[in-house]
């Protein structure tokens, strides 16, 4: 049986993540064998892997070249630039992905800045679509350092919203200026984000207190999206503002998503907009991915912000 070099757990080293030896992908009549030359890293199933059983392949975000389309005939052909998503085991030097999960990329967009968008920018874009308009509307995001903050800032912005971030770190607050937010505050509980308030959407990825915090900042008739709890612990609030506030508060998992739009439609509007220079995906770690322990451990530790993207050599 023919094999390939693939990202696996091992719990045993720092990052819990290294390269090992799989069998070889058979694609499906509706799938295409992808070639991957970028791949990068979100927090979400960094941290699943820390507690996965030994030897599972994680990973969602490819970009690479079609080495074979798929039998079907749908989707991008052979020889093809392309974006990619898989539920889990992307990070392979050749992976079999659904034809619909594909998009074809612009000439100008890198391999590199193509990996950072399938969960994280498709993310902000579904989160971003379930505002009624950002033309002069008002809008919080938290965790605007992140990987999916960052890029939600910028198209919030790009869109005609008024933006305001949240980050942990005050180290943080210029990088997120510089993407377009207009206000930037550095709060561990997100109090301080009452000063630009109230906000028609917050896109909202820290839960708890931070979670809390924004849904008392809200306008009438306000959306808060819900993609993450990377701060975790229980969040109390005033429910009567749902009923006074007329306040819409709901869940988003980008997987759930790709039911309502195929990956591939969302990462053509992705990599459309970087083409076009409106959407610049932030690159903080970029190595090898012989050193995918590393970058896991410091995605882990938040060293960074933005996204970390590994070659696939």
């Amino acid at each position: 049986m023919p094999t390939i070099r693939a990202v696996i757990t091992n719990p045993d080293i720092p990052g819990g993540l290294t390269l090992g030896t799989v069998e070889a992908p058979i694609a499906a009549p509706s799938e295409a064998l992808v070639r991957v030359d970028a791949i990068s890293l979100n927090r979400g199933e960094v941290r699943g892997a820390q507690t996965s059983k030994p030897g599972s392949r994680p990973g969602w975000d490819i970009a690479g070249v079609v080495e074979a389309p798929a039998a079907d005939g749908s989707g991008p052909k052979a020889g093809d630039r392309v974006v990619g998503i898989l539920r889990t085991a992307a990070w392979a030097e050749l992976v079999n992905i659904p034809a619909a999960n594909l998009a074809v990329l612009p000439d100008s967009v890198s391999f590199a800045q193509a990996s950072t968008l399938p969960v994280a920018g498709l993310t902000a874009l579904y989160a971003l679509d379930r505002g009624d308009g950002l033309v002069s509307r008002s809008v919080l995001v938290t965790g605007a350092s992140g990987g999916v903050g960052h890029l939600a800032v910028q198209m919030a912005a790009n869109g005609g919203a008024r933006v305001a971030g949240l980050v942990r770190q005050e180290k943080h607050v210029e990088f997120v200026r510089q993407a377009g937010a207009h206000a930037v505050f550095a709060d561990e509980t997100g109090l301080a984000a009452r000063d630009a308030g109230p906000y028609n959407l917050v896109l909202e990825s820290v839960g708890g207190q931070v979670l809390a915090s924004a849904i008392g900042m809200t306008a009438p008739f306000a959306r808060v999206v819900c993609y993450g709890t990377s701060g975790g612990g229980p969040a109390s609030f005033d429910s009567a503002l749902i009923m006074r506030n007329r306040l819409s508060v709901s869940g988003l998992s980008v997987f759930t998503e790709l039911n309502r739009e195929t990956a591939g439609a969302g990462l053509g509007r992705l990599a459309s907009m970087v083409a076009a220079g409106s959407l610049k995906p932030h690159i903080e770690f970029e190595a090898p991915w012989t050193e995918i322990g590393a970058a896991a451990q410091q995605l882990l530790d938040r060293a960074y912000p933005g996204k970390a993207v590994l070659t696939v050599s």
